[in-house]
């Protein structure tokens, strides 16, 4: 290329006065500081005696000053999460850690225990290697286990935190036991790097269990995304019709919604004597179920129940969220009245996946739903707690039942599913069969999580339930959500050809109200139903029940209730706290209830076509 002449002289005279004064253009400065490098996270877990349940944790946290306010502080504060979002109540992990030490650039450095879950290390030195142990002696979905078999984390039972540090990404590096091969996790694994994981920040940690062992795996494809599931326990199963089915249920799921937010996804699932249950993650779920799981039809398809409320909280709970769901405050309950939503809207669809995914017949579904209505109107508490109070308490009553709770609480879980129904029908029936819950959770999950980012408040929620439904719903939230009164279950059937009749009929057997646990071969009183004659007379909890009108009980005391009419009365002695008792007790009417839905007579093409399309009938 040919250079201007003129241009050449300039810039000569220029490099010359440049070089005799030391003056410099500002992008060609030598002097501007350097950003420091950016803070790295990694624990790495190591279980040299698996049979003594502990796992031994290191965490290692690279120029950790710089970013934190230790440079003014002279100290950092390391903390434990005290539950795990999930699992509504306040675990209090850091009662099994112990052994805490800190060392600074290799160096030991004083560390103390500030609070509960806290501990201060005192250090401005940019990095810091933090060693504690945990004790993990309780095998469920929300805790942490291992023993000479295998071994689970739930994380926030495990990895320690730094506030400041939560955004950034965060490595972990397992070290199996020596005769364990095989780590499942929802995890990103680090290429090149053997059992090395990376999660974007802690969020995304505490969000990943990690099963280690020698677990069996097989894996499948559905909605064009690998799964796999890791099968810890000794179980007979059929590998191939197994994989099948949890195709059948996640592909269906995956249309409710009509996109799969993930790249993969990870089942755990423990085999274990007895329990159950399941916890559910951004990309992966641990099930707790029992050995002999697949042996009936009837216990496989509970099974795939539960497969399938875990695998549809990818969407409800995981994205389609009530704005306390997100960002997780790790150290204190975070409250919302709508757990009913996230938890019983789920275990509406469990069951509403089955039965479009072809498990369940239509009738067979409608059994369902009618036991659901007869479990909720059967307990006393529902005319007690509303369910939007249900989901507000339970963290400190729905994990923490007593003798009491059936009296005075509804499970959102129970209530709110039956809610997940009749707010289907409504939109049905608001929409004539235009729209349906699947329309509502396709709204939640395209304005909140992908559009806006976070969270719906109550009114936000109503807001759009009433978009979908084409109608005020008045009748559903003041009522059934927020209230205490009766729903008019008939109204929401109606639509559907359907009525909800009450099949039990009046008896004339009389009707004691007091439930019994066997003690050394004693009948002792463990619960007593409000409104009861147990309870109306004073037969209290914990009440050894020694003998009726003088004849002695032993261990079955329905056996001298059944046969009495309602009206008789009877003379209970019992042994209160050592002391005997002559309870006079007058039996009154038996108040269960027990629900089916049945066809109304001459029902309308209308409602005929509703109910197909309600039922997914062809």
């Amino acid at each position: 290329m040919k250079k201007n002449a003129r241009h050449v002289y300039l810039l000569t005279l220029w490099t010359l006065f440049a070089a005799f004064t030391g003056y410099s253009t500002p992008r060609e400065r030598t002097d501007e500081p350097t950003p420091p490098p950016a803070p790295t996270i990694t624990y790495v877990v190591s279980m040299p005696e698996p049979q003594t349940h502990y796992f031994e944790v290191e965490m290692q946290v690279k120029n950790a000053a710089s970013a934190t306010n230790a440079r003014k502080t002279n100290y950092i504060d390391i903390k434990m999460p005290v539950w795990t979002p999930g699992s509504y109540l306040i675990r209090e992990y850091a009662k099994n850690v112990e052994a805490f030490t800190a060392t600074a650039n290799g160096s030991p450095v004083r560390s103390e225990k500030i609070r509960k879950n806290a501990w201060r290390v005192y250090s401005a030195d940019n990095d810091l290697t933090i060693r504690y142990r945990v004790y993990a002696n309780e095998l469920t979905v929300r805790t942490s286990f291992i023993d000479a078999d295998h071994g689970y984390i739930t994380p926030a039972s495990v990895f320690m935190y730094v506030d400041a540090l939560k955004p950034l990404p965060h490595r972990v590096i397992i070290q199996p036991y020596k005769e364990w091969k095989k780590v499942a996790t929802g995890l990103k694994v680090v290429d090149g790097q053997a059992y090395t994981y990376e999660a974007q920040d802690y969020d995304i940690l505490v969000d990943s269990p990690i099963e280690i062992g020698n677990h069996n795996s097989f894996t499948f494809t559905a909605s064009g995304i690998p799964h796999t599931v890791a099968m810890f326990g000794e179980v007979l199963y059929d590998e191939k019709r197994l994989a099948a089915d949890y195709k059948r249920v996640c592909e269906t799921a995956a249309t409710v919604v009509g996109e799969h937010p993930c790249t993969d996804y990870t089942f755990i699932v423990h085999h274990i004597p007895q329990g159950g249950g399941g916890l559910e993650h951004l990309n992966s779920t641990v099930l707790e179920t029992y050995r002999n799981a697949y042996a009936t039809e009837a216990s496989y398809k509970g099974f795939l129940t539960l497969v399938a409320h875990e695998y549809f909280h990818l969407w409800n709970v995981k994205r389609i969220r009530p704005v306390a769901l997100g960002p997780f405050d790790y150290e204190n309950e975070n409250y919302t009245t709508m757990l009913w939503l996230a938890e019983g809207c789920t275990s509406f669809y469990e069951d509403y996946i089955l039965r479009r995914a072809g498990f369940h017949t239509p009738e067979a579904y409608l059994g369902i739903v009618a036991n659901d209505i007869t479990q909720i109107e059967n307990q006393p508490g529902t005319r007690v707690q509303t369910v939007s109070e249900s989901s507000f308490d339970a963290w400190i009553k729905g994990y923490r039942p007593n003798e009491n709770s059936a009296n005075t609480t509804i499970s959102y879980y129970s209530k709110g599913s039956v809610l997940g129904t009749i707010l289907n029908l409504a939109i049905l029936a608001g929409s004539n069969g235009e729209r349906s819950m699947d329309d509502l959770m396709r709204l939640l999950y395209t304005e909140y999580y992908k559009k806006q980012k976070r969270g719906f408040t109550d009114a936000e929620f109503r807001q759009a339930a009433e978009q979908v439904a084409g109608r005020k719903l008045d009748d559903f939230f003041t009522i059934a959500v927020n209230s205490t009164n009766p729903i008019d279950y008939n109204a929401y059937f109606a639509p559907v050809g359907l009525q909800l009749v009450n099949v039990a009929g009046k008896s004339a057997d009389g009707f004691l109200g007091a439930g019994t646990t066997v003690q050394n071969g004693k009948a002792v009183i463990s619960s007593v139903r409000r409104g009861s004659a147990a309870y109306a007379d004073g037969l209290n909890v914990g009440d050894e029940v020694i003998s009726v009108d003088g004849v002695r009980v032993g261990d079955d005391l329905l056996r001298f209730i059944g046969g009495r009419r309602v009206g008789e009365k009877l003379t209970v002695l019992v042994n209160r706290a050592g002391l005997l008792r002559e309870i006079p007790v007058t039996l009154t009417q038996n108040p269960l209830l027990s629900y089916r839905l049945e066809p109304l007579p001459n029902r309308t093409d209308a409602q005929k076509a509703l109910y197909n399309k309600w039922l997914y009938v062809k």
